[in-house]
C-alpha cells in the first residue's frame, strides 16, 4: 500500500507538473496566435499600401496623359503663334488694330502656358514626394516583416521544444498508469484473498468468542468468589490486587496514537513551513536584502526564525518514540507512560522559542507600519495581527501547562489525582479548539493584509509568491490544528475513562502493578500455550509385549541383513563413484576441447600476424602446449582422487568410507529415508512456489509492457500523423513564402522600371517646358521690338 500512495503522490505530481506547462503553452499559443494576428495585420497594411502605390500609379499615368495632352497643346499653340506672326508680317501696313488684337490673343496664350508649366511643376514636386514615402514605407515594412518572421521561428522553435516536452511526460505518465493499473490489480487480487480470509477469521473470532464468553462467565464466578484481596489495615497490601490485561484497551490506545502522530506530523510540517516563509518575507519587505540592509531587528527575528527547526522537528521526534512505546503487550496509563514526558519538554522548548520571538514578530510589523506606502487600514490589519500573534502564543503557553500535568504521573506518583485527570483532558480539549478559533483569524487577517498589499505600487513578484506561500502555510496549519481539536473531542472518553483500575478501588494503577500484571499476562499465555500442546499417547500392555516378540524374532536376522546392506552399499558407492569419474572425465574434457580451440585461436591469430614466423615462436607455442597437456593430466588425476571420496547423486551427497558400520533397525532406517525424502518434497514445493510466484509476476509485467506497447504503438501513430502533417503545413508555408518573396521582386522590378521610364519622360518634359520657355521669351522680345 505504501507503494501505491508513492505513486499516486508521484502521480499527482506529473498531473500538476503537466497542468503547470499546459497553461505554460497555452501562454506560448496565445502568443504565436497575437504574433499571428500582428502578422496578419501587417500583410492587410502591405495591401493597402499596395493599393495607394496603384493609385498613385494610376495618377502618374493621368498626369503622364496630361502632360502629352499639354505638349501636343503647347506645340499647336506655337503653330498658331507662327501662323499668326505670318499674318502680322502680311498684314504690317494695314493699320494698328490688327496688332493689337494679335499681342492679347499672345498674351492670353502666355498666362495659359505659365498656368501648365506651374502645374506640371506642382505635378512633378508631389509624384517625387510620394516616391520617397513610398520607399520609405516599403523598407519599413521589409524590416518588419524580417522580425516578424523570426519572431515566429522562435515560437515555433519555443512550441516544437514544449510539444516534444509534453509528449515525454505524457508517455512517462501512461506508463506509470500502466505500471499503478497492474499494481492495482495484484492489490484487488489480495484484497480479495484478504477477505476471505478475514471471513474466516471472523468466523473464528464467533467460535473463540462464544467459548470464551462461557470461560469468562465461569472464571468471573470464581475470581468474584475467591480472588479479591482487601487489607483493610495495611493499605499497601493492597497492590496484590492486580487488574486483568485489557487488550482492547491497547489496541484502542495504539491506534489513537497512531492517528495523533499523523496530525502532529500535519502541524510540524505546516509550522515549518509557517516559520520559514515568515523569515523569507522579513529578507523582502519592508526593504528588500538584495537591494539594501534590512534593520538589525529583523536580522536577528530571521536568525532566530532560521532555528525554526530545532524547536519544531523534536515535537514529531518525541511523539513517534511515544507511539513506539505502546503496544499491545504493555500498559498505558499516565503513570506508565515515559516518553510522554519528554513530548512535554520539546513542546515546553517551543512555547519558549515562541516566546522568544513574540516580541520580534511585534516590532516587525510595527516597522512595516511606518513604512511610507503603509496605508491605514494596512497599519491597523497590522494591529489585529499584532492581537493575534499575542493570543497564539498565549494558547500555546496554556498547551504547555496541560501536557506538563499530563506528564507528571509518570515522573511522580500520585501526583495528578484520578479525578482531576478528566477535568485536565477536558480542558486540554477546549484549549484545542481555541488554539484552531486563533489559528483560523490568523489567516484570516493574513488573507485581507495580502489582498490590501496587492494594491500598492512598490508590490513585486517575489513578495507576492511568498505571500501566497506563507497563506497556504497558514491554511495548512488552520486544517491540522481543526483535525487535532475534532479528534480529541471524540477521543475524550476514552482518554477520560480508567483503562485499569486495581479489583475493589478507584486509586490508580501504579507502575508495580503493570508490572506484575505483564507477568501474569506471559504467565498465562504460556500456560494456554501448554494446554493446547498435543501428548503422547501411551501403548498398551498386550501391544508392548507383541512388539517385544517381534524385536527379539528380527534381532536373529539383524546381521545377515546388516551384512547385506553393507555390500548393496559399497556396490552404490562404488557405482556413484564411477558416475562421479565419467562425469568428471567428460568436464576436464570439455575444458581441454576449450583450451584446445583457444590455443588454435592464438596460433591462428600468431600465425596471421607473425605470416610465418620464426622457429622461436613456434617452439614457444609447442611448450605451451605441452604445458597445457600437462596441467589437464594433474586436474585429471586430482579429480579423479577427489571423486573417491564425494560421491552425489539427485537425492543428495553421500560421503563414503570403507571401515563404517552401519547399526540400525529396520524402522529407524525407514524413518531416516522417509525424513529426507520429505526434506526433499518440502525443498522442491518451495522451489515450485517460488518459480509460480515468478511466473504470475513475470505473466503480469509481460501484461503491463503489453499494455505499454500498445499505448506507444498509438501515440508514436498519432505523433507520425501530427508530423506528417506539421511537415505539410511547413512546405505549404515554404511554398507560400517563396511565391510572395517572387512576387514582391516582381512588384518592385516592374515598380524600378516604370520609375525609370516616369524619370525619363519627366526629364524630357523639362526640357521640352524649358525651351518652350526658351522660345516664348524670344518671341515675346521680338514683339516688343517690333
Amino acid at each position: 500500500m505504501a507503494n501505491v500512495t508513492d505513486l499516486q503522490s508521484k502521480y499527482s505530481k506529473l498531473a500538476q507538473e503537466y497542468s503547470k506547462l499546459r497553461a505554460q503553452n497555452q501562454v506560448l499559443k496565445k502568443g504565436v496566435v497575437d504574433e499571428q494576428a500582428n502578422s496578419v495585420s501587417l500583410k492587410e497594411q502591405l495591401k493597402q499600401r499596395d493599393q495607394s502605390l496603384r493609385k498613385q500609379e494610376q495618377e502618374m499615368d493621368s498626369l503622364s496623359f496630361r502632360n502629352q495632352q499639354l505638349a501636343k497643346r503647347v506645340e499647336l499653340l506655337q503653330e498658331e503663334l507662327a501662323v499668326s506672326e505670318a499674318k502680322g508680317k502680311k498684314g504690317k501696313g494695314k493699320g494698328d488694330s490688327p496688332s493689337q488684337h494679335g499681342l492679347q490673343t499672345q498674351n492670353v496664350f502666355d498666362e495659359d502656358l505659365q498656368k501648365k508649366i506651374e502645374e506640371n511643376e506642382r505635378l512633378h514636386i508631389q509624384f517625387y514626394e510620394a516616391d520617397e514615402q513610398h520607399k520609405r514605407q516599403e523598407a519599413e515594412l521589409k524590416t518588419r516583416l524580417q522580425e516578424l518572421e523570426k519572431d515566429s521561428e522562435q515560437h515555433q522553435a519555443v512550441v516544437g521544444g514544449l510539444t516534444t516536452k509534453y509528449m515525454e511526460t505524457i508517455e512517462r505518465l501512461q506508463s506509470d498508469k500502466a505500471r499503478i493499473e497492474v499494481k492495482s490489480q495484484t492489490l484487488e487480487r489480495e484484497a480479495k484473498e484478504c477477505r476471505m480470509r478475514t471471513e474466516e477469521c471472523q468466523q473464528q473470532l464467533r467460535r473463540c468468542q462464544s467459548e470464551l464468553n462461557r470461560q469468562v462467565k465461569q472464571s468471573s464466578s470464581v475470581i468474584q468468589e475467591k480472588v479479591p484481596f482487601n487489607d483493610t489495615k495495611m493499605s499497601d497490601y493492597n497492590s496484590l490486587n492486580v487488574p486483568p490485561h485489557n487488550r482492547r484497551h491497547q489496541l484502542k490506545a495504539r491506534d489513537v496514537a497512531a492517528q495523533a502522530l499523523s496530525f502532529i506530523q500535519d502541524l510540524v510540517a505546516a509550522l515549518l513551513n509557517f516559520h520559514s516563509y515568515t523569515e523569507q518575507r522579513v529578507h523582502i519587505y519592508p526593504l528588500d536584502s538584495s537591494i539594501e540592509p534590512i534593520s538589525p531587528l529583523n536580522q536577528k527575528f530571521s536568525q532566530y526564525l532560521h532555528d525554526n527547526a530545532a524547536y519544531v522537528r523534536p515535537l514529531e521526534d518525541s511523539f513517534l518514540q511515544l507511539h513506539q512505546s505502546i503496544t499491545e503487550d504493555t500498559v498505558t496509563v499516565l503513570e506508565t507512560v515515559v516518553k510522554l514526558k519528554s513530548f512535554a519538554d520539546h513542546f515546553s522548548s517551543y512555547t519558549h522559542f515562541l516566546q522568544k520571538i513574540l516580541p520580534y514578530q511585534l516590532k516587525s510589523l510595527e516597522e512595516e507600519c511606518r513604512a511610507s506606502l503603509c496605508t491605514a487600514t494596512l497599519a491597523a490589519k497590522n494591529q489585529e495581527l499584532q492581537s493575534d500573534m499575542k493570543r497564539v502564543t498565549s494558547v500555546f503557553e496554556k498547551l504547555q501547562n496541560y501536557i506538563n500535568l499530563l506528564a507528571l504521573p509518570s515522573v511522580q506518583q500520585d501526583a495528578l489525582p484520578q479525578s482531576s485527570t478528566s477535568a485536565v483532558f477536558t480542558q486540554l480539549a477546549a484549549c484545542l479548539h481555541s488554539l484552531h478559533d486563533a489559528i483560523k483569524e490568523l489567516s484570516k487577517h493574513y488573507i485581507q493584509k495580502a489582498s490590501l498589499e496587492q494594491e500598492l505600487p512598490t508590490i513585486t513578484q517575489k513578495l507576492c509568491t511568498t505571500t501566497e506561500c506563507l497563506l497556504g502555510s497558514l491554511g495548512s496549519l488552520t486544517n491540522s490544528t481543526g483535525k487535532i481539536a475534532t479528534f480529541f473531542s471524540n477521543n475524550l472518553d476514552f482518554f477520560t475513562s480508567p483503562g485499569y483500575s486495581p479489583r475493589g478501588s478507584t486509586v490508580a494503577l501504579n507502575p508495580l502493578q503493570a508490572e506484575s500484571m505483564l507477568a501474569n499476562k506471559k504467565k498465562a499465555a504460556a500456560y494456554i500455550h501448554a494446554i493446547k500442546k498435543p501428548r503422547p499417547q501411551s501403548v498398551p500392555y498386550r501391544e508392548a509385549l507383541s512388539n517385544r516378540r517381534i524385536l527379539t524374532s528380527s534381532t536373529e536376522s539383524r546381521e545377515g541383513l546388516t551384512q547385506q546392506v553393507q555390500q548393496s552399499q559399497e556396490k552404490i558407492a562404488r557405482l556413484e563413484q564411477e558416475k562421479e569419474h565419467w562425469l568428471l572425465e567428460a568436464q576436464l574434457g570439455k575444458v581441454r576441447l576449450e583450451k584446445e580451440n583457444q590455443r588454435i585461436g592464438d596460433l591462428e591469430v600468431q600465425l596471421k600476424a607473425a605470416l610465418g614466423g620464426s622457429l622461436n615462436s613456434q617452439t614457444a607455442a609447442a611448450s605451451t602446449l605441452v604445458h597445457c597437456h600437462e596441467e589437464a593430466d594433474k586436474e585429471l588425476e586430482a579429480a579423479g582422487k577427489e571423486s573417491s571420496t564425494l560421491c552425489t547423486s539427485l537425492v543428495g551427497m553421500l560421503c563414503t568410507t570403507p571401515t563404517i558400520e552401519h547399526v540400525g533397525d529396520e524402522q529407524s532406517r525407514e524413518q531416516l529415508i522417509k525424513t529426507h525424502y520429505m526434506v526433499r518434497v518440502g525443498e522442491l514445493t518451495t522451489q515450485l512456489q517460488i518459480s509460480d510466484s515468478k511466473a504470475v509476476h513475470f505473466h503480469s509485467e509481460c501484461r503491463a509492457l503489453a499494455k505499454r506497447l500498445a499505448i506507444a504503438e498509438k501515440s508514436r501513430e498519432t505523433l507520425s500523423e501530427e508530423v506528417k502533417l506539421a511537415n505539410q503545413n511547413i512546405t505549404r508555408l515554404q511554398d507560400e513564402l517563396t511565391t510572395t518573396k517572387r512576387s514582391y521582386e516582381d512588384q518592385l522590378s516592374m515598380m524600378s522600371d516604370h520609375l525609370c521610364s516616369m524619370n525619363e519622360t519627366l526629364s524630357k518634359q523639362r526640357e521640352e517646358i524649358d525651351t518652350l520657355k526658351l522660345g516664348s521669351k524670344g518671341n515675346a522680345k521680338k514683339n516688343k521690338g517690333r
